[in-house]
């Protein structure tokens, strides 16, 4: 009974996590009953839908009514933008969809950001109160505490989702979901749902009704990516986590400047091997399951300016700032003034979106006022971008300084997005620059051997040519599939060796 339960009820100390045991018996299931109804669309697809919020179940526990909720109301508003008969009224039903989601969005996310700041400006005192809770022990005589609200994981993640859904619709992008079935699946398809890529409604909806195809290539392809993904994040992003970076930002001051500046670095491909790791899973998964989702990175510190890295980095939340707030905001169709600024309310908005606290903010900030300098040196006529093709070896060392500049601006940003606090930023930043200490820099490189050289493996590794990639890609996909069993029996061994004994949750789950 007690190991019935485990696999039914929800716990907050086991939450199913790509990295666990428990999801990839769960997708065993999956895939054995998809395997018998797969030619039927229509049954495939309630079969993932109630899967996936199981998952979530799993993955959040009871918020997945909140999951229902948004899909039961955007479905709706979706069916009566299209139904209705005047643009006002197609109108109102849009941003009826769109208050609703943010509000909840805002509800769970930023209350406390936005009582404090009311209360430091008014000098008031309001506390928090969990409304949603309340109500809910009221109405089922539960207990549950009504004096902290929690976010829900991967809130943010399905609410832009639904969004760009809700906006498309009456954009004439495309034609509401007919059933409601379908578009649950849509909102809640599990290997995205918490974490991402965003998906497109026009991108992701066509496959529902499409047969299932899975080439030899693609099926090489998925399982590639979903040992690449596990390598990232097991072997790399989660040792470097809890044996270095961790440790000093929890408490700068106690390290040297060395130490905080290679802690820096640490967290710069940390994060991204959590991330893209996750990605690199969660498109593997779905091809599996026949459904192609958008790549969400591609090789982000390879950029040569900051326009360059949010063409690679986290590509579906980019491309959704761009297409639901910046153009809309105007973009660079109202004058040079106006788009310096629209770019400056996206970055600092995007930032937002990332956390309720002034160091996301100010981590905006940073990216935006890099775009806005990107964008003044071109139109100064200063820009070096000419030189850049990366068809041409020409001026190698003009690249060189744009990727190396680019990488530390990014990097300097990454203090203020892990720093707990703004205490910490400033901590981290001053014993860099005033408590360096270089002359102990050969004993602590010797201390740190491991993790520095982890660290310098994964960016040496990111920042090989894409052909030499793609040639072990290739070469992966196109091996015998006896070659491919024991790879994966050799990757899952050495993860079994190195795995953390307490739950590393993928850094994107908070928000």
């Amino acid at each position: 009974m007690e190991f019935i339960k485990d696999i039914l009820i929800y716990s907050e100390e086991k939450p199913m996590l790509f990295t666990g045991l428990f999801f990839w018996g769960f997708f065993a299931f999956i895939l054995t009953v998809y395997s018998i109804i797969y030619k039927k669309n229509h049954v495939r697809n309630a079969w993932l839908f109630f899967m996936s919020l199981f998952f979530y179940y799993k993955s959040g526990g009871y918020f997945f009514t909140l999951l229902i909720f948004s899909t039961i109301a955007d479905y709706s508003f979706g069916q009566l933008i299209y139904s209705a008969k005047t643009d006002l009224r197609k109108k109102l039903f849009v941003a009826c969809s769109v208050i609703i989601n943010l509000s909840l969005l805002g509800y769970f996310k930023y209350t406390y950001f936005f009582t404090d700041i009311f209360n430091s400006v008014l000098n008031t005192n309001f506390t928090v109160v969990n409304h949603l809770a309340n109500w809910t022990n009221n109405l089922t005589g539960s207990s549950l505490n009504i004096s902290r609200i929690i976010l829900p994981v991967g809130i943010s993640f399905y609410t832009f989702q639904t969004i760009s859904y809700t906006v498309d619709v009456y954009r004439k992008k495309l034609k509401p979901v007919k059933n409601i079935i379908d578009f649950g699946f849509y909102v809640s398809f599990f290997p995205q749902l918490v974490a991402g890529p965003i998906v497109r409604a026009a991108e992701f909806i066509p496959q529902l009704y499409q047969k299932f195809k899975l080439t030899k290539q693609e099926f090489g392809h998925a399982i590639f990516l979903i040992l690449n993904g596990l390598v990232k994040k097991m072997f790399i992003s989660d040792y470097i986590s809890i044996n270095f970076v961790d440790r000093i930002f929890d408490a700068p001051t106690s390290f040297t400047g060395f130490e905080n500046l290679m802690a820096v670095y640490g967290y710069s491909i940390q994060i991204y091997c959590d991330f893209s790791g996750y990605t690199d899973i969660a498109i593997g998964v779905a091809l599996l399951l026949g459904f192609r989702l958008p790549i969400n990175f591609n090789s982000p510190y390879k950029a040569i300016n900051i326009t360059d890295f949010w063409h690679r980095w986290h590509i579906s939340l980019s491309s959704w700032l761009r297409d639901y707030l910046y153009i809309p905001l105007g973009g660079n169709k109202k004058g040079k003034t106006r788009m310096y600024i629209n770019l400056m309310i996206t970055m600092l908005l995007g930032g937002l979106w990332h956390g309720a606290n002034i160091q996301f903010v100010i981590w905006g900030g940073i990216h935006g006022l890099g775009l806005v300098i990107h964008k003044l040196w071109v139109k100064l006529n200063l820009s070096l971008s000419k030189y850049y093709t990366s068809q041409s070896n020409k001026n190698i060392f003009l690249r060189f300084v744009s990727v190396f500049t680019t990488f530390h601006l990014v990097t300097i940003a990454w203090i203020f997005f892990r720093a707990e606090s703004m205490e910490t930023a400033n901590d981290m930043i001053r014993q860099i620059f005033l408590n360096f200490q270089p002359a102990l820099v050969p004993i602590m490189i010797s201390s740190y051997y491991k993790i520095l050289l982890l660290i310098t493996a994964g960016l040496v590794i990111h920042w090989l040519p894409s052909s030499f990639k793609e040639s072990y890609r290739g070469w992966f996909i196109k091996s015998h599939i006896i070659v491919k069993i024991l790879i994966v029996v050799f990757i899952v061994f050495i993860l079994y060796q190195v795995k953390s004994s307490e739950i590393q949750p993928f850094i994107y789950f908070q928000f």
